[in-house]
């Protein structure tokens, strides 16, 4: 059964790693699919453009539109939302899965990275959520997904990365308020978070290789994501869902599939006790 043939969904910085993995899932099953990425042409460090996650998309069997954006800029997010409507007709799904990362200490932090972390993520969140939001109201089974972490409130979770966790409890703190604010009106908007570290650019930097090799392959997050965004929209909202919780609810018992290195301990994602 095809849960997504001719849904229209939006991406946010999905160039690569668990953006990337979602799209070509969904567009395994006929999606059309919008990314929203600032990179259009090559990282000099980064694999991935907004361009051949199209052409992978297009391979998987779904629609592509990839459009140039950068979400810290309230016209260009609402100039992208315009071009998807334009194209697709409409807006059955939002991934908010773009976000910035630098784990730093108070005195090691930038201000213009601080800036940048809280404008991606907290801000970015909300603002792609409010430009899609007219469309979804009119899907009938719209759902906002954030890639954002449970709200642990320990203190070692802030604890030599404040800014990071404030911008990232910033996503968080979104679908919290949005699904309360938009439950009767049927969006479900729902956060999605690995349990342990997934194998992505972001892990690749700002971790040791021997963590990359403890780490999960960005397909356990896609396969996670498409159950819950199959779900009744009216049947599942406001939850911080984990991915491998939502796997094993729905019957998957084999989870060596997905580590980079088969038998290897895992490492727990941050925010995860």
């Amino acid at each position: 059964m095809s849960h997504f043939k001719g849904k229209n969904i939006v991406i946010t910085g999905g160039s690569r790693g668990i953006g990337h993995a979602i799209a070509v899932k969904l567009a395994a099953d006929g999606a059309n699919i919008a990314l929203l990425s600032k990179t259009d042409t090559p990282h000099p460090k980064l694999e991935g453009t907004i361009h051949t996650v199209a052409e992978d998309i297009i391979q998987a069997g779904g629609q592509a539109l990839p459009i140039k954006t950068d979400i810290r800029f309230e016209q260009e997010v609402n100039d992208a939302i315009g071009e998807v409507v334009s194209t697709f007709g409409g807006i059955d799904i939002l991934i908010n899965n773009a976000s910035a990362i630098s784990l730093t200490k108070c005195l090691d932090t930038k201000m213009k990275t601080y800036d940048l972390m809280q404008s991606v993520n907290a801000r970015g969140t909300f603002l792609c959520s409010q430009s899609c939001l007219p469309h979804l109201l009119k899907s009938d089974n719209p759902h906002i997904l954030t890639i954002s972490p449970p709200l642990n409130m320990k203190n070692k979770w802030f604890k030599d990365h404040t800014a990071y966790t404030i911008s990232k409890y910033g996503m968080s703190m979104t679908t919290l308020g949005l699904s309360a604010e938009l439950e009767a009106s049927g969006v479900a908007v729902n956060s999605l978070w690995p349990r342990t570290t997934i194998a992505t650019a972001a892990i690749k930097y700002n971790f040791s290789e021997e963590i990359l090799q403890a780490s999960r392959k960005p397909e356990i997050m896609a396969d996670s994501a498409y159950w819950v965004l199959s779900r009744p929209s009216r049947e599942l909202t406001g939850q911080f869902l984990i991915d491998e919780s939502v796997l094993r609810k729905i019957g998957v018992e084999d989870f060596d599939k997905y580590q980079v290195t088969p038998g290897k301990a895992l490492f727990s994602d941050l925010y995860i006790d």
